[in-house]
């Protein structure tokens, strides 16, 4: 069983090994709540995985070091057990999927661990993992549906409670469910009146789907760019422990989570990885129904390609109306472009991109396309330009 005692135990084993990272009040990421971040992006290896990983080897026998350690993750348990085995001098061997960031992979290599690349998803190396396990006679360390994994991450909740004890609610990332398992069971068993929401990608939504049918689901396939939790089943120890404690889950689009990267980044100065900002994409986007509250948004890991940052960014900023793409149907005729980027500049837009088409087959012979890409504040500035372009008399191509 879960026990806050054993919870308790695993945080009186890692307050050497981890680091307590900080809550921070975020004011600027809503105005109907007050928001706090518990920056686990912070910790030692970018993540709050190193918590669950090192308490779990830390209570292997003898005999189960001495066979050696293997682990499955996309990445950040991956960086935790490879850690935890390194300080314990344990061998281990991971098996990640082949589309984890190169850094995640590059970063567990460095802590020790040997690497396995597995074709597709997690839930491949998953499978991966236990092959090798049953031929090898490997020690294996779950990344999320093992007790002794949950009482680890559930210190993140006696860390939260202990930083703000009149919190009213827990917004927490969900991928297979260790994470918000042992929050939960943490805060709801010390403060039952305190609301637990899980947060998962509209694109992974196994946990959500388990929920809302009461049995576990298995999805057939995952598609996010937050590859944290990109888990195609959730575990059954943790299926339970969220039926039981948790209030309420909830998903989270793509472009919903690059927005929330970006503003992160701009407002706190933080970098979440996108299964580490769904917590806070969930709050900026009104899936947690709640107003004048103290609401904490776990930010669960920090470990995002820089190759897939730029990418993210652009989509954060045409999420939150900064980024524009106007399609604009022209007689070609001089002095159509001045006319346009007039009305641009003079309602406080600035072009940053021009495109002039005048080869469409569909088009008249004396017409264009001009495709314009422009910043702007927010989306009232983008929908001010379009209007008075409007007014115009140009024609927009929508």
């Amino acid at each position: 069983m879960l026990t806050l005692d054993r919870i308790y135990h695993a945080a009186f084993t890692l307050k050497d090994a981890v680091r307590k990272t900080d809550l921070i009040l975020a004011p600027g990421l809503s105005r109907e709540n007050q928001i706090y971040l518990k920056t686990e992006n912070l910790q030692m290896t970018g993540s709050f995985k190193v918590r669950g990983a090192y308490y779990k080897i830390s209570r292997l026998s003898q005999e189960e070091k001495d066979r050696g350690i293997i682990a499955c993750s996309a990445g950040n348990h991956a960086q935790g057990v490879a850690l935890a085995a390194s300080k314990n001098n344990i061998p281990s061997l991971i098996c990640m999927p082949d589309c984890a960031p190169i850094s995640k992979v590059e970063a567990t290599k460095s802590f020790g661990a040997e690497v396995c690349l597995v074709s597709d998803t997690y839930d491949d190396a998953y499978q991966k993992a236990v092959e090798l396990q049953e031929e090898k006679g490997y020690t294996f360390i779950h990344p999320f549906d093992d007790l002794d994994v949950i009482a680890g991450q559930g210190t993140i909740g006696l860390e939260i409670l202990d930083q703000l004890d009149d919190v009213d609610a827990v917004v927490v990332p969900v991928g297979g469910g260790g994470l918000i398992s042992g929050v939960a069971a943490v805060i709801k068993q010390l403060k039952p009146d305190c609301r637990i929401y899980g947060v998962q990608a509209a694109g992974a939504p196994s946990m959500y789907e388990s929920v809302l049918a009461h049995e576990k689901k298995v999805l057939e396939s995952v598609d996010t760019f937050a590859d944290g939790i990109a888990v195609k089943v959730p575990g059954a120890n943790t299926y339970e422990l969220v039926c039981q404690y948790v209030d309420q889950m909830v998903t989270v689009t793509e472009d919903e989570i690059a927005a929330a990267i970006l503003a992160l980044m701009e407002k706190q100065k933080l970098v979440a990885e996108g299964a580490g900002a769904v917590s806070v994409a969930a709050v900026m986007f009104g899936k947690i129904p709640l107003k004048n509250k103290k609401i904490v948004c776990l930010v669960s890991g920090g470990n995002i390609d820089v190759n897939i940052l730029n990418r993210v960014i652009t989509r954060g900023l045409i999420m939150s109306g900064r980024r524009n793409t106007l399609t604009i149907a022209l007689m070609d005729k001089p002095g159509q472009l001045v006319g346009v980027s007039e009305i641009i500049s003079s309602c406080g837009g600035n072009v940053v991109a021009v495109h002039h088409d005048n080869g469409d087959p569909n088009m008249a012979i004396n017409s264009c396309f001009l495709k314009i890409v422009m910043e702007t504040r927010d989306r009232q500035q983008a929908d001010l330009i379009e209007r008075r372009l409007t007014e115009a008399g140009f024609e927009l191509v929508k």
